[in-house]
């Protein structure tokens, strides 16, 4: 096989991706291009770039392009568009795909701001949206409708990391001509074969694990063919924009994916271990876990190598919430924020109770979110007791 069609490893194609001309002397990474106005040397040539890349900023420069390459080629995609963060990569999709009177299928499990997009941006427009519970499987296509035009996916879920069974959601899908689209910041483009498990578009939050720095607000959007046209389209018409700095930032971020993923994946799974033996923890819903919901269907589907280290901790009944908050107040590594998959460790109080309609009652014990770090696992570990002793002196 000539190096023209080779395929290789993650780790070569986060590193060699996206690169210039390496027959050419210059940077090993393309410079930060910064531009709106392009100039061009006569009307004929202004008119035969019109709506490309050359022909204004909006449409992204060099240093976009370069990122977009490298995802592509992770992704097995044919191509990509970048948005200013990962809610807008869903809101730009959806509305790509979707239109009035169209009937969508949506995980109970999923990222609140996605669901807020269903009930206060489409819903207006005519587009229904049907939450199912997110372990169903081939079953979906009892809800699927004449109306469907898309089976949105995210696995595992949101705060409660239901992994969904894609291949059997995308043959009945396929085989109705309904879409799969796929939130898949927690997989990463390196964590699973996405197109291989039926997927159509693949869309992440590139301010998590893409970037890895906790200082980027990107999303990206993957795709190929006519579906990716329509949603082209809608990204056209809206005049969504990134700049070349948040693409350069993760453009950096990417290429140390592959090195910063193996770690995560590494300390997720000791620090999930030490959860698990706490006396006052019912479960911990990370998916690499044995034992934890859901482990079969993610070891068939995702790579070890590279999972993620966002997992929840469900306590047993008797533990409050107000005790939960008291360790997530008293531990000083696990910082207390939004969002996850920067070099840091993270850690919520989780409700997500509040915002189900399908499985809420499936979650009335107190739980939490926690984002496992880069930091060493014992400093955290010894971290995480110091918030145990706080929530065994609060209950």
């Amino acid at each position: 096989m000539s190096d023209s069609t080779r395929k290789y490893q993650p780790a070569t194609t986060v590193t060699h991706a996206g690169r210039a001309d390496k027959t050419v002397q210059g940077p090993v990474n393309p410079g930060v291009i910064r531009a709106s106005t392009q100039l061009f040397p006569d009307t004929r040539a202004l008119h035969a770039a019109a709506g490309s890349r050359k022909s204004y900023g909006r449409y992204g420069t060099e240093t976009h392009a370069a990122l977009e390459q490298v995802l592509c080629e992770l992704e097995g995609m044919e191509s990509c568009l970048l948005t200013p963060s990962g809610l807008s990569a869903v809101t730009t999709t959806l509305l790509g795909l979707l239109q009035p009177g169209d009937h969508l299928l949506m995980p109970d499990s999923v990222y609140d701001p996605t669901r807020n997009c269903c009930e206060n941006l489409l819903k207006p427009l005519g587009i229904v949206t049907t939450y199912y519970r997110p372990t169903m499987g081939a079953d979906i296509e009892s809800l699927i409708l004449p109306t469907t035009k898309v089976i949105f996916v995210e696995s595992p879920g949101s705060h409660t990391f239901e992994v969904q069974d894609i291949p059997a959601i995308a043959e009945v899908a396929h085989e109705r001509g309904v879409l799969v689209v796929s939130d898949s910041t927690w997989a990463t483009p390196i964590g699973w074969h996405a197109t291989e498990l039926g997927v159509d578009v693949s869309l992440h939050a590139a301010t998590k694990y893409i970037g890895g720095h906790s200082d980027v607000m990107l999303g990206a959007i993957l795709g190929s063919g006519e579906t990716f046209k329509q949603i082209r389209r809608v990204h056209t018409l809206l005049g969504i924009a990134v700049s070349a700095d948040e693409a350069s930032l993760a453009l950096r971020g990417l290429r140390t994916l592959t090195t910063r993923m193996a770690a995560h994946a590494q300390a997720g799974l000791v620090v999930a271990r030490w959860l698990k033996n706490q006396p006052e923890v019912a479960e911990v819903l990370y998916p690499p876990l044995p034992g934890s919901p859901g482990h079969d269907l993610w070891k068939r589907d995702f790579n070890p190598q590279f999972a993620a280290s966002l997992m929840g901790v469900v306590f047993k009944p008797g533990v409050s919430h107000e005790a939960v908050e008291a360790l997530v107040d008293s531990v000083r590594l696990f910082g207390i924020g939004y969002s996850w998959g920067g070099y840091e460790s993270l850690i919520l109080a989780s409700r997500p109770a509040r915002t189900r309609t399908v499985t809420a009652a499936d979650w009335s014990s107190a739980m939490a979110r926690i984002h496992v770090g880069l930091e060493s696992v014992d400093d955290l570990m010894a971290d995480l007791e110091v918030g145990f002793q706080a929530l065994r002196q609060h209950d």
